[in-house]
């Protein structure tokens, strides 16, 4: 598969922040109401908070629109930090919407903490709320749906998931991992696990070993985004070091697998996309950061939009984030 040349140039209107409105934007993921509208989902914070807030004030909003392109019109707070003494009491971030049989499930990392950047990061795990209707009303488990796993990859904290139903039918997660072996307050080294369940609301059996590592660099890879297609499982990943894609720091790149468990960098199109925006009127612009890839993908299971976080070069503090849908042909 060639990525790269199945993505298309973004149209002008299908940019969507809350600049105006003093918040960041930022992770983005798109589901289709039987209204016939589609919904963006998001994390958003405060922007007098920082780029680094993302991990201590975000909440999940939703947007609508007529199309997967936009234009998104904001539309409320799909969930945000539970409270009291609640896992996820103070932060939601990084949404992965799914639908199954009728029902959605919108996954998310959520935390506590002492308002520490550190602190907040290191309690970071899997969440996931369900409902019947994409604009809610929203219910969530009490408990991650998946927690870290003492003296495993994972043992010190589960984020940034993505999930896909596989030809068997069962549900596939694949997350970021980060071990506790490592100096405090970083940690082990960043790596992409795996879990399947028979449910969306689990439980889920995770893999015993990470599937995604950098042999050269313990940052490896994080914000994948997984699906199923053409008897495959396929990812796309932040590769931080361009150790896969051989194309640069921060580059993209495309993984596959027979099985959801045991993957490969793509051999023939390893590079799905670098920092590069291509726009329709023919401008090429070089990004910051283009992250958190998640796509929409049609009734037939195909990618059809591209969602990724932006922030230009002259953003050094991040602050004027957006998420963009890129049409795939």
């Amino acid at each position: 598969m060639n990525f790269a040349e199945r993505m298309q140039p973004a149209k002008p209107y299908s940019v969507f922040g809350l600049s105006e409105e003093q918040f960041i934007v930022w992770c983005g993921s798109i589901a289709q109401g039987d209204d016939g509208l589609f919904y963006l989902y998001f994390s958003f914070w405060p922007m007098e908070k920082g780029h680094d807030a993302w991990v201590t004030h975000s909440k999940i909003g939703f947007a609508t629109a007529k199309t997967p392109l936009g234009p998104f019109t904001y539309r409320g707070i799909a969930l945000s930090g539970a409270g009291g003494d609640a896992w996820d009491r103070d932060c939601v971030h990084n949404p992965a919407v799914l639908k199954v049989d009728g029902v959605y499930y919108l996954y998310y990392m959520g935390n506590y903490g002492n308002g520490e950047y550190w602190d907040h990061r290191n309690h970071q795990r899997v969440g996931v709320a369900w409902f019947q209707k994409p604009e809610g009303p929203f219910h969530r488990l009490d408990r991650p749906v998946l927690d870290v796993t003492p003296g495993a990859h994972d043992s010190l904290l589960t984020s940034n998931p993505t999930v896909c139903v596989g030809g068997d039918k069962r549900i596939y997660m694949m997350y970021k991992a980060v071990s506790d072996e490592g100096e405090m307050p970083k940690g082990g080294a960043v790596v992409c696990g795996m879990a399947s369940a028979d449910h969306p609301l689990g439980p889920f059996v995770k893999s015993q070993h990470p599937i995604l590592t950098n042999p050269e660099n313990p940052w490896s890879v994080e914000d994948p985004f997984l699906w199923y297609g053409d008897g495959r499982f396929w990812a796309i990943a932040k590769d931080f070091q361009g150790y896969f894609t051989k194309a640069g720091a921060h580059s993209v790149a495309l993984f596959e697998s027979p099985d959801g468990f045991s993957w490969e960098v793509s051999k023939d199109y390893p590079l799905a996309f670098r920092l590069e925006l291509h726009w329709e009127d023919g401008r090429v612009e070089t990004l910051q950061n283009m992250e958190r890839p998640q796509m929409w993908l049609d009734g037939n299971g195909r990618p059809r939009v591209l969602c990724c976080a932006c922030t230009r070069p002259n953003d050094p503090q991040r602050r004027y984030a957006f998420n963009v849908q890129i049409p795939i042909e």
